[in-house]
């Protein structure tokens, strides 16, 4: 075996007397006082897993509630063929978050194999870019606009917060609204930055997207589930619903948890379609400065998309 040099063992040696001398030069009120901060650390790690596994580890996902006006009913959808039936869908006139008409369509039908476009939407809702909330949109040849979007299910008087989301504080509620309600909410009602980015998919691969957000509609239905301010967001649980028809086609990123940021990670994935680069791209598919010209009687969903970059993928 091969032996160490002396000087090696020598500095070894040195450095450890030294960190000795240190340590023996800490005043004896110090080591309490450390010793007092790691036991109140240890308290609050105990204490708070006491009261995950006492209160919040068995509280179980809820289907009926006095559920708030805009959440208040169960989305489900029913196949014949092609043909899905959604039943439920939101269909509200936004003036103000609080200043709107409130309505729902007991039944909506599409054909999954007229599936025109899907839009990638991100609603930018605060100065920091990353927080944004996503959704997708189903564009039909007919001109109906079907927006699918993954949010907390809030009972009435009960505001979100993204601390007790963590908590299994809220039910996770995918929305299925008419575009003119879901986005016009963000464009007129709460005034938020909004874009949209056609989806890049290969064929047949629209209609699978579709018939995945129905069934996963159904599932929700059945048996509800927590949302999560980390794990099943808006983002994530489009993720999920991506990778289930195209198994791995979005990688695990972490943009996917700062959905704001999302659009550079779409566009390397070749998942949007490329209107001139990422500035350029974010740049026309902004809609929220168009859409307060609209005037409120034509077709909204056909008015936004005056500015937005025609196809060239689907010539």
């Amino acid at each position: 075996m091969e032996k160490t040099p002396r000087r090696f063992n020598g500095l070894v040696g040195f450095g450890f007397q030294h960190m000795a001398t240190m340590v023996s030069s800490v005043p004896d009120w110090m080591y309490y006082i450390i010793l007092g901060l790691a036991g109140f650390v240890l308290f609050l790690l105990l204490n708070g897993f006491r009261i995950w596994w006492t209160r919040v580890r068995p509280r179980q996902p809820k289907l009926h509630a006095d559920w708030a006006s805009d959440c208040r009913l169960t989305s489900s959808a029913v196949f014949n063929d092609s043909k899905i039936t959604f039943k439920n869908v939101r269909n509200f006139h936004w003036r103000t978050t609080k200043d709107r008409d409130e309505d729902w369509a007991e039944e909506v039908v599409v054909d999954s194999n007229q599936v025109k476009d899907i839009w990638f939407v991100v609603d930018q809702f605060h100065s920091f870019r990353g927080l944004s909330h996503t959704y997708l949109t189903f564009e039909f040849q007919d001109g109906t606009c079907l927006s699918f979007s993954f949010e907390t299910r809030r009972e009435r008087g009960k505001r979100y917060h993204p601390w007790t989301g963590l908590w299994r504080s809220y039910e996770l509620y995918l929305l299925v609204g008419f575009e003119h309600d879901v986005t016009q909410l963000r464009t007129h009602g709460r005034s938020n930055i909004v874009s949209m980015y056609r989806v890049i998919t290969p064929p047949d691969k629209d209609r699978q997207m579709i018939v995945q957000m129905a069934h996963r509609l159904n599932q929700l239905a059945d048996r509800p589930e927590f949302y999560h301010t980390l794990f099943k967001t808006c983002n994530t649980s489009i993720v999920k619903a991506v990778n289930t028809v195209t198994p791995g086609r979005i990688p695990f990123l972490w943009r996917n948890f700062l959905p704001g940021y999302t659009p550079k990670a779409a566009l390397k994935l070749n998942l949007i379609e490329d209107w001139g680069g990422l500035e350029k791209t974010m740049e026309k598919a902004r809609v929220d400065q168009h859409a307060q010209d609209w005037d409120g009687q034509s077709d909204y969903s056909a008015f936004i998309r005056l500015g937005l970059p025609p196809s060239t993928l689907k010539e």
